[in-house]
């Protein structure tokens, strides 16, 4: 099952390069994936297979496989109707379809994540799998990103899925915490019971709703029907919203005995039946119509499956297949007639019958399957749920006959718009002349080959329900397993599937539905007068944009109340939040024992009192950069105190941090007025909210030591680190091996952070690799040409070396020697000790952390030295293709542990004996480090270039203004300068553009003219 898993990773992975070289014969190949799995599932039905490989074990999470025979049954859907759907895609689409290339590979690993989410046994694993369909579903829902429909379709499919599963993981961490087990399978065989196992009940049916399009969350399902036919044929009637249905009957068995769980199940599953059959009829566009009547079977088979007995599983079960088969053969149906006619409206639609008789007979048979008509699996499972549920006798509070009747009911419906469906796309209309519509007469035939996929689905519907004792032999396994005798959910003999059962109640009730259907379908304009102008319980779409009107409406409010606009006024309520919350709490709870010592190290209490100076002077000062050299004495005081206290990697780690703190803030600060307008009576609330910040962090760690009870986990780590991640420096195999999911999101969102710095500097995109020595060539009718063109006249004889070239053309001005000069000796070497602190972190103060620090001050040394051509000469990269290529390598190692058997981002050790170097200890701990280093290297290089060379650029060019400001006046094209009050960084971009060109062209006249007035002053 993994290797299936691991297949189709990989198809995704090449999907893209093979599309994009083969174009859409590229989808029968990636066919072969799927329908290879589908091929290992038939040969293993009668088997229950498992595989297990620990992951996260502390939080209950384990790649843990079962397949049992409800799990092979979804597993041959998703499968097998996913390898016909990707066949399917090569005559659906052309060669020029945009980011077809990307579809194929969401494609491809949406079959591979659905078979992941039913042989799931892990609740958590089979969440993570959930939420990845959600994605899929809306990536591929949104296909069409330029239309506004898709965009909507995909992001409301998104959040309604995605919003029930988050409430369906809480169910299911609540379940695996009464069970004492996350495994499925030992759930279901010792069901929990208590109070709260009853709202985990419900969560999990929300959950299974969502997904399932149940109403009232099923407004989503008929919005995605924008997207391609290939997703809604597979997507939306096989395989995704079959996952709702799938989990209630792998959870029914154990627990079906709850009134919480069977009767919610029963309830919103009519509601669906009734409401989305009797919506079905006034759709005219065929998907529509195809989509409420996928709804409405959805809430038929929860019906079926949340009941919880042997039989009525039996019936669900064999009709969950049957739907799958023709549901995603009539989507497909529908996507040859829009191909072929280039429209699916009912309206537009006369004579296609005798035009494609072909593609007549294939939607027909499908069509029939789904009405119940024998001799159809449809049918054989209509049959069989009449029949199951009639005599069913243990229901909580909801008689069997009126849940026979709701199923009659909405199989009248389901009869009704069948016949609508078919007469409607493929009669004989008399509005049209000749009874030909000039869709069809203009409509193109379809190919043998593109139509031959949904004529294998409808004939499959055909073949199993005259041979039905295969669906019975693989649904009996499951519903005997499940429902063993003795189980008082097992009536006393057991339903069989079969075409004739006798003349009996259930025969009646199908006839009922043939006859009332048909009424209904010829009174269907007494119907349409019948259906309301607006639904009766109100509109779920419109219901929707209200929801997420009223949460963007308070979201605004709410951030106008207290995000005024001001950092000083949003970092105060944080702080004052942060101080009162827990000193109230303190105060609340108890303080006995509480004691405090002042260190013994007489170094420590020296490097306090320069601390607290500095901490009252930041206070205190104007001076912007004063300031911030204040708040750095803080931090590499407490570098120092770290240090006397036997932590080097804190210590190192601190300065570090420190130096590039620092330098982060003056790059900023450049930019800002030297000294801060404040009054003395803001700085006394400043002072006196450090007070309480510090005195906070102080009582609480006094707190925190003091309720200690048992030995500190500390105390065990070197020995943990060593045994465990085969290294001496506990700190950092800490960091990459024994909480490296910890280090693994703190640089996730470290490199978000640096995303949205970049986003907010650049506003419409990342600089990308930075100026470089080269652009100083070319013509100056390149924005960065002309500046560094200028700045070579500012510097004439200058000549390109081999350190620091981008000196070369900086404004002499600018320069410093001495700079320079110390720069090349110390970035060597800098580079070499970050190489080092890497490399010897596992066992030495050190670690890829460490080592990135020190190579980005390296780089702060270059840029300050050499300027923003330095910069991109020393890395002439992308700072975010580094950024992303780090976090993918430390990602890439919880993969890598797994396949080399160790768990998921931990170490996995190799030794060898090489010639040159001796005994070699390999630790893939290593990789993860590398990941960390190439982050904060990526990081540093995005700071330098957002806060650095950007601001330098915009700096140069409103110098630049204020000069051209002095003598536009004197040009005869620059009227439309504005005045040089209240220039915005945007508008004397603009301006100087106008500028250089006027200059450019009348040079001579802006010579003479500065001649006369003395040369420009800024």
């Amino acid at each position: 099952m993994i290797a299936i898993l691991a297949a189709h990773a990989a198809a995704a992975l090449i999907a893209i390069p093979l599309v994009l070289r083969f174009g859409r014969r590229a989808f029968l190949a990636l066919a072969l994936v799927p329908a290879a799995g589908a091929v290992w599932v038939a040969a293993n039905l009668d088997r229950v297979p498992t595989e297990s490989i620990q992951w996260a074990p502390g939080i209950h999470l384990a790649v843990d496989l079962r397949m049992n025979a409800l799990s092979a049954l979804l597993a041959l859907i998703a499968l097998g109707v996913g390898a016909l759907v990707l066949v399917y895609c090569t005559w659906y689409f052309k060669d020029d379809e945009p980011r077809l290339h990307l579809f194929a590979a969401e494609l491809v690993a949406f079959a591979g994540v659905m078979f992941g989410l039913v042989v799931a046994d892990n609740m958590i694993l089979l969440y993570i799998f959930w939420e990845i369909t959600s994605v899929l579903s809306f990536l591929l829902v949104g296909h069409y990103a330029a239309r506004a429909s898709a965009r909507r379709a995909a992001t409301q499919a998104l959040l309604v899925t995605t919003l029930g599963g988050l409430a369906m993981l809480v169910g299911l961490v609540i379940l695996g915490q009464a069970a004492g087990s996350y495994l499925i399978s030992d759930v279901v065989a010792e069901p929990p019971s208590g109070t709260l196992v009853h709202w985990a009940l419900v969560l999990v049916i929300v959950g299974a709703g969502s997904k399932s399009a149940i109403a009232p969350l099923h407004f989503w399902l008929p919005g995605a029907m924008s997207a391609p036919t290939p997703v809604s044929a597979y997507l939306h009637s096989a395989a995704m919203v079959k996952a709702g249905v799938f989990l209630v009957a792998a959870m029914t068995p154990g627990l079906s005995g709850s009134s919480t769980w069977q009767l919610p199940l029963i309830v919103l599953g009519l509601v669906s039946l009734l409401m989305a059959g009797w919506r079905a009829l006034r759709e005219t566009d065929l998907k529509l119509v195809l989509a409420f009547g996928t709804v409405s079977q959805l809430g038929f088979l929860l019906v079926l499956v949340g009941i919880g007995s042997r039989d009525t599983m039996l019936a669900g079960l064999t009709m969950l297949l049957a739907h799958s088969l023709f549901k995603s053969a009539l989507f497909m149906s529908v996507g040859v007639i829009d191909k072929t006619t280039g429209t699916r409206e009912i309206r537009e639609l006369s004579g296609l019958g005798r035009r494609r008789p072909a593609l007549a007979l294939v939607f027909t048979l499908a069509a029939a399957s789904m009405a119940g008509l024998p001799p159809f699996l449809g049918f054989v499972g209509k049959e069989a749920a009449f029949a199951t549920v009639l005599s069913e006798e243990r229901l909580h509070g909801m008689p069997s006959l009126v849940v026979t009747a709701g199923l009659v009911a909405g199989s009248v419906l389901t009869f009704s718009y069948t016949a609508r469906l078919v007469m409607g796309a493929f009669r004989s209309k008399r509005s049209f002349p000749g009874g030909i519509s000039t869709a069809v007469a203009a409509s193109r035939p379809a190919g043998a080959l593109f139509l031959s996929v949904p004529a294998v689905l409808a004939a499959s519907g055909l073949v199993l329900g005259l041979w039905n004792a295969p669906v019975e032999i693989q649904v009996a396994r499951y519903v005997d397993a499940a429902f063993p005798p003795g189980s008082p959910w097992r009536g006393g003999e057991d339903y069989h599937l079969g075409l004739w059962h006798g003349i009996g109640v259930p025969l009646a009730l199908t006839l009922v539905v043939y006859v009332l259907g048909a009424l209904l379908y010829v009174a269907q304009r007494t119907v349409e007068r019948m259906q309301f102008e607006s639904p009766a319980l109100g509109n779920a779409d419109r219901i929707y944009d209200a929801v997420l009107k009223f949460f963007d409406v308070l979201s605004l409010r709410l951030t106008a109340s207290i995000q005024r606009g001001s950092l000083p006024l949003t970092l105060g309520i944080i702080l004052v939040t942060l101080v009162v919350f827990p000193f109230v709490s303190l105060l609340a709870g108890t303080r006995e024992g509480l004691r405090m010592e002042l260190s013994a190290n007489p170094v420590v209490l020296i490097v306090m009192i320069p601390m607290a100076l500095a901490a009252v002077a930041a206070t205190v000062l104007r001076n912007r950069l004063a300031a911030v050299i204040c708040m750095s004495v803080t931090g590499y005081g407490l570098a120092v105190i770290f240090a006397f206290h036997g932590a080097p990697d804190l210590a190192l780690t601190q300065s570090l941090v420190e130096t590039l703190l620092m330098v982060a803030f003056v790059l900023v600060l450049r930019t800002m007025p030297a000294e801060v307008p404040l009054s003395n009576g803001f700085r006394r609330v400043r002072a006196w909210l450090g007070i309480g910040v510090g005195l906070l962090v102080v009582v609480t760690g006094a707190y925190a030591i003091n309720a200690r009870q048992d030995p500190a986990v500390s105390t065990v780590f070197p020995d943990i680190a060593y045994e465990i991640g085969n290294g001496a420096n506990a700190v950092n195999v800490t960091l990459v091996d024994i909480r490296a999911w910890d280090t693994l999101g703190e640089i996730t969102v470290l490199l978000v952070a640096a995303t949205g710095v970049a986003s907010l500097v650049f506003r419409n995109r990342r600089y990308g690799s930075g100026p470089r020595l080269a652009d100083v060539d070319k013509t100056r009718s390149g924005r960065r040409g002309v500046e560094a063109a200028r700045i070579v006249i500012d510097a004439p004889g200058a000549t390109p070396g081999r350190w620091l070239v981008g000196a070369t053309v900086r404004d002499p001005r600018a320069r410093s020697l001495v700079l320079e000069v110390t720069t090349r000796l110390v970035f060597p070497t800098m580079m070499v000790l970050s190489l080092f602190f890497f490399f010897a972190g596992h066992n030495n103060p050190g670690g890829g952390f460490a080592g990135g620090l020190v190579a980005g001050l390296a780089l702060v040394l270059r840029y300050l030295a050499g300027g923003r051509y330095e910069l991109g000469e020393a890395i002439p990269v992308d700072a975010g293709r580094i950024l992303g290529v780090g976090l993918l390598l430390a990602a890439g190692t919880a993969t890598a542990s797994m396949f080399l058997g160790a768990p998921a981002l931990s170490s996995a050790t190799f030794e060898a004996t090489l010639p040159v170097f001796g005994e070699v200890k390999f630790v893939t701990a290593l990789l993860f480090d590398a990941g960390v280093y190439l982050i904060v290297v990526g990081l540093v290089l995005d700071i330098l270039r957002s806060l650095g060379a950007r601001l330098d650029l915009d700096t140069e060019d409103l110098d630049e203004l204020r000069a051209v400001y002095v003598d536009a006046t004197a040009l005869p094209s620059t009227a439309a300068l504005r005045s040089v009050a209240g220039v915005d960084a945007d508008g004397a971009r603009s301006d100087l553009a106008e500028y250089r060109a006027a200059r450019r062209a009348a040079r001579p006249e802006a010579a003479e003219n500065r001649g006369t007035t003395g040369g420009r002053t800024p």
